[in-house]
């Protein structure tokens, strides 16, 4: 999400907070007309650490027990962009047993008294959206036993975040905050007495986002893959609440979810997480699905790319691959420099990775996390295959590769992707290109490298880097980024690199000798924990001399190894 000015962002927070003191002027509902059915997924060990007063949000834990969450420690404003959003509603709500539901219900009706005249930061409209959803979801929940007094705040409450909504939806970003947004307008307005009157409006505008925001291939301009989950699970809310309220689901919202349901499936490992690419992650346990079953879209995304994002799969792995340019302009302020980098799962453990998104570890791993190292592909003397430039706060992509053409077919034993991208030509005369191919049993990858100066003006470039490094090359690292649960170790007398996963399989990483391959330390940035986690990285590093230089390498199962493995190690959780 792209992040205004300061002078401007000053602006939008006090138009907030006056209209969400003026909405508290219009006349509250008085009980709901209908009440959607729960959808929203929680976790029931969350809800037990809730409980016992261990606030993990956004990177961050906060011990705070026999506390109201309101009068804990707010770390950063992403700390506090989550507690407002009541997503914790959902966790306290999975677990449902007296006492969550006195602890959730003294929360939220903390946060009325404290906030709930327009104060604080959780008047936004995304994040109004976002509460809304939560508190009609949980209604049942948290109004079991409580008085009139506190049900009439309540549903006071309600009606003044669906008329603020109403008034400030249009103030949102384009993209997930708006969804969001809308999405909260709308079931609010299908629920409550007397707020009929902004479904309308908020259906239209919905259908207009629907068809700007969601291109022909079901992606949006960010290419998150996580972020577009988020978009189609809110459509999928917004499309039942509708249904079952007897109104019709507009054309180009129902086209929506028709065109993203594939594409999630293609950009869905073998494992059932979504590629980590562009600032998102795996996706919250059981969405995905969830979310697909809701929408009752059946069909595949046809060969070819989606959302920018190619795939091979074979057997029990799957492949997918960053093969178009990164996003531009403002969709680009979380953006990675990750062109033709790949992750590569077996059966239900991840083996190849990116490191992901580093934000809720700070500026500095959010920074690192977006470069070109971070991610599983070659790197050029240390170059990002775009840049990470700043613009005022926001810190956008420039420089980035324009061509980036791509062509998937069928390999003498299985399927091949070919691809390039210009990121390094302007600077050294250099394209990259890499060629993958899967063998139809999904037990071997062979690779191929290759950075060559294409045209005669791309010689001259590369004739023209400095001297001392024309005579030494231009130095080179391709990087295999490897998920924490990975046991590698350097065989052979260092001829190979054997991975050993928690199901018991076994891939050996080889190359041709041509490039130095060593072991070396990594990082993996994952949602959800308190730190980064350590894990490994096999790097191939050397120099390119010439006009072209070619660098192979195979990643393959063993052949004693079954075809089939019975997985029954079972993952503990780990916020580490």
């Amino acid at each position: 999400m792209f992040k205004p000015d300061r002078t401007t962002a000053r602006l939008t927070r006090w138009n907030h907070r006056l209209h969400a003191r003026l909405s508290g002027l219009s006349r509250p509902a008085t009980g709901f007309v209908s009440q959607p059915e729960p959808r929203t997924i929680g976790s029931f060990a969350k809800g037990r650490q809730l409980l016992a007063g261990n606030f993990l949000f956004a990177g961050h834990l906060v011990e705070a027990p026999n506390t109201l969450l309101w009068d804990a420690d707010t770390p950063d404003a992403a700390y506090e962009e989550e507690i407002h959003g009541f997503g914790w509603l959902d966790d306290l709500a999975a677990v449902a047993d007296p006492s969550t539901r006195e602890r959730a219900q003294a929360w939220l009706f903390a946060w009325i008294e404290r906030y709930g005249a327009g104060k604080g930061p959780g008047w936004t409209p995304d994040l109004t959206g976002r509460r809304l959803i939560r508190w009609i979801h949980h209604a049942l929940f948290v109004l079991r036993g409580v008085d009139k007094e506190q049900s009439d705040a309540f549903y006071r409450s309600l009606s003044r975040q669906t008329v603020f909504l109403s008034r400030r939806w249009r103030a949102c970003s384009p993209g997930l905050p708006r969804f969001e947004a809308l999405t909260g307008l709308i079931y609010a307005g299908l629920s409550l007495q007397g707020m009929a009157k902004h479904v309308g409006p908020a259906v239209q505008a919905l259908s207009r986002d629907c068809a700007a925001q969601v291109d022909a291939q079901g992606g949006i301009p960010t290419r998150n893959p996580e972020e577009l989950l988020e978009v189609f699970t809110l459509l999928t809310w917004a499309a039942a609440a509708l249904i079952e309220a007897g109104q019709a689901v507009l054309p180009e919202h129902q086209a929506a979810i028709e065109r993203i349901a594939p594409t999630l499936r293609t950009l869905r490992h073998a494992d059932g997480g979504l590629a980590r690419f562009h600032g998102g992650g795996r996706g919250i346990e059981g969405r995905l699905d969830t979310a697909l079953a809701a929408s009752g879209v059946k069909s595949r995304a046809p060969d070819g790319l989606a959302m920018g994002y190619a795939r091979l799969s074979a057997g029990r792995t799957s492949v997918i691959v960053d093969a178009s340019p990164p996003p531009g302009g403002k969709a680009s302020y979380n953006a990675h420099a990750s062109t033709l980098a790949f992750e590569l799962t077996s059966g239900r453990r991840p083996v190849v990775v990116n490191c992901g998104s580093g934000a809720i570890f700070g500026a500095k791993w959010r920074r690192a996390g977006r470069a070109t190292p971070s991610h599983s592909t070659l790197c050029l003397d240390g170059l990002s295959s775009a840049r990470l430039g700043t613009r005022g706060k926001a810190e956008l992509l420039t420089d980035a590769p324009r061509e980036v053409p791509i062509e998937v077919s069928q390999a003498p034993d299985g399927v091949r992707f070919e691809g390039a991208h210009d990121g390094y030509a302007k600077t050294y005369g250099l394209t990259h290109a890499r060629t993958l191919e899967m063998t139809f049993d999904g037990r071997a990858m062979a690779g191929e490298e290759l950075l060559i100066a294409l045209s005669d003006k791309a010689k001259r470039r590369f004739d023209k880097v400095p001297q001392v490094v024309a005579l030494e090359g231009i130095p080179f690292h391709i990087r295999f980024h490897l998920h924490p649960e990975v046991d590698a170790t350097v065989d052979m007398g260092g001829a190979s690199i054997s991975l050993a996963l928690k199901s018991g399989e076994l891939w050996l990483f080889r190359h041709e000798g041509v490039a130095e391959m060593t072991l070396e330390p990594s990082v993996f940035l994952e949602k959800g924990r308190l730190r980064p986690r350590a894990t490994k990285q096999i790097v191939l590093s050397g120099r390119a001399m010439d006009y072209a230089t070619r660098i192979r390498w195979s990643l393959a199962k063993p052949q004693d190894t079954p075809i089939s493995i019975r997985d029954l190690n079972r993952d503990e959780p780990d916020l580490s």
